[in-house]
């Protein structure tokens, strides 16, 4: 067809394809500017433990699971809460903030960690990416640490941002008061979280914030397929307020969503044959916000 048109106008008509496609090449399907490339996220596999077959009398990890997975006796305390309003304002948007204290850390020593989390519908990982970086938790994104959390059957993408704050006046495994809490979150409260929804949405609802905590959880660590792995006991109190439901999380983390699948996998069928394996998706962070 080019053959039958002048070399010139021809030569127009050439440049004119060519510049339609580099701008449909950098443009989405509704003619808007690209899409931002979305983050690569890690991956931690979270699978539940039978806490009746796993736990001894003294709610400790049993020796023939410490055995299993190359663990020693010793434990890492740490102790959380986390700061919404009395509505869960936060937790509504995505959004949690907590407070924790390791071991290992001195007295005055806090993490602080903001977290804003997307839902993983139909196991449309990809979908939930993008959707992030849309809203700014992009591949250029270098305040938060993105990670699927892969469950049992859910899984949801986080972007997290840890800060080790200083806080005078404390001891051992205490945690800050709900006011010291409010004042150490809102002083290094990242930019997205505070302003999410308008500015300075976030740092206005914490300075109304109640504390949901403490809860005082123990964590072992021994390796499973060359990977460290994590079982973790955290004793919630029951809905009623009589006494503690005790959830017992086995965990570990890799770079690679294929190894993720197939370590699920290996790890659920594991857990099953030693008559571990609990079938469920446990929601800690929701646990605790609706019951403390």
């Amino acid at each position: 067809m080019l053959r039958l048109l002048g070399s010139k106008r021809a030569g127009a008509v050439v440049a004119s394809v060519s510049l339609s496609l580099v701008l449909l090449a950098n443009t989405n399907v509704q003619g808007l500017v690209a899409a931002p490339a979305p983050a690569v996220p890690d991956y931690e596999v979270k699978l539940f433990m039978k806490p009746d077959a796993v736990l001894d009398s003294s709610k400790e990890l049993k020796s023939s699971v410490r055995s299993t997975f190359g663990m020693p006796s010793s434990k890492t305390k740490m102790s959380v809460q986390y700061m919404d309003t009395a509505s869960l304002e936060l937790d509504a948007q995505g959004w949690n903030v907590r407070v924790r204290k390791m071991e290992e850390y001195s007295d005055k020593e806090f993490e602080l960690t903001y977290k804003k989390r997307y839902p993983i519908v139909n196991d449309d990982i990809d979908g939930a990416l993008a959707q992030a970086a849309l809203d700014g938790f992009d591949a250029t994104e270098d305040d938060y640490e993105a990670q699927v959390d892969w469950g049992y059957t859910k899984k949801t993408l986080s972007f997290s941002n840890k800060k080790l704050v200083t806080k005078s006046g404390y001891n051992g495994m205490d945690l800050p008061s709900k006011s010291d809490s409010r004042s150490m979150t809102i002083s290094n409260a990242p930019g997205k979280f505070e302003n999410d929804v308008y500015s300075n949405w976030g740092t206005d609802k914490l300075a109304v914030a109640d504390k949901y905590g403490p809860v005082d959880a123990k964590r072992w660590i021994g390796t499973w397929q060359g990977k460290k792995l994590y079982i973790e006991v955290w004793p919630i109190i029951e809905a009623d307020g009589t006494g503690y439901d005790y959830i017992v999380e086995s965990s570990f983390k890799t770079t690679s969503r294929s190894e993720a699948a197939w370590l699920q996998s290996e790890l659920q069928t594991l857990l099953t044959q030693k008559g571990w394996f609990s079938p469920t998706d446990e929601l800690k962070t929701q646990m605790i916000l609706q019951r403390y």
